[in-house]
């Protein structure tokens, strides 16, 4: 473990950072690259620091779901393009490669939880790039393991939980969606299960989410309570909203694939959540 030369890609994001800091604590040597120093799109530097390393955890990525829609060229660069060479490059030097993908790769119209196997059709154009990086990986033949996340959130960067909470400054109710079901997701238990996967170097696909299901809309009635906050939740359909990317709305994954070679059980979304909220109040 200590003579691997570990790199992690997008190491300023919220999942990286958490990433970063779980190896830090665990005394695990890595180095970290994000903009400005470092773009995934340059190929001169991808290459060398792949080079460099026994493995690649790959944060990197366009996420920004609605810009997506008009910048689909760019995400595909990002999420894509430039996977697709970072996978060259680790196929040369037979590096293994983490790779952070979404649920976003599914349509979200499954009855029942998502596995590995289950064929993915994207509904916008972020899942779209986001699928086409994981083509580009597995086509290269280079050591890989993919690991799809879901609704994540952390102390760096924008997610559902912060922007939640501040609305609740500017309005005395909030709609939010109950017809999306998922799991609620903390970047630092995923930072945890990276930490195990970087000495265990499966090969293919894992889904990753925190134990258990709730709509938006619980999953936000439980955050105003814990945080004693007054603003009324009211429920709706994704329908209401005029938004530009379409969501899935079926993110329910089934993680048994990954949970036998955890060395611990995933929390549930709740323990993952209160944690969180603790450090919020």
């Amino acid at each position: 473990m200590s003579n691997q030369r570990i790199v992690v890609l997008g190491a300023n994001g919220m999942l990286g950072s958490d990433v970063m800091a779980e190896f830090a604590k665990a005394g695990i040597e890595a180095k970290g690259f994000d903009l400005p120093q470092f773009d995934i799109t340059d190929i001169k530097r991808l290459g060398d620091i792949i080079e460099q390393a026994d493995a690649v955890i790959n944060c990197a990525a366009y996420t920004d779901v609605e810009k997506a829609q008009t910048e689909a060229e760019l995400a595909h660069t990002i999420n894509a393009d430039a996977v697709g060479r970072l996978a060259h490059f680790a196929w040369e030097n037979q590096t293994w490669v983490l790779h952070i993908s979404t649920d976003f790769v599914f349509d979200g119209q499954k009855k029942t939880p998502y596995v590995e196997e289950d064929v993915p059709n994207p509904i916008n154009e972020y899942g779209k790039s986001k699928l086409a990086g994981e083509e580009q990986l597995i086509l290269s033949g280079c050591p890989y393991c993919i690991m799809r996340v879901e609704w994540t959130y952390g102390d760096n960067g924008n997610n559902f939980v912060k922007k939640l909470v501040s609305l609740t400054n500017e309005r005395d109710s909030i709609g939010v969606v109950d017809d999306q079901i998922g799991s609620p997701t903390a970047t630092v238990e995923t930072a945890k299960v990276i930490r195990q996967l970087i000495d265990k170097k499966p090969q293919g696909i894992y889904h990753y989410a925190a134990d258990g299901y709730v709509s938006r809309y619980d999953m936000a009635k439980y955050i105003f309570e814990k945080l004693n906050i007054n603003t009324k939740v009211e429920p709706c359909k994704s329908s209401n909203f005029k938004t530009a990317a379409q969501r899935p709305l079926n993110s329910r994954f089934n993680c048994d694939k990954i949970k036998r070679i955890l060395d611990e059980p995933i929390p549930d979304w709740q323990k993952q959540l209160d944690d969180f909220l603790g450090k919020l109040k």
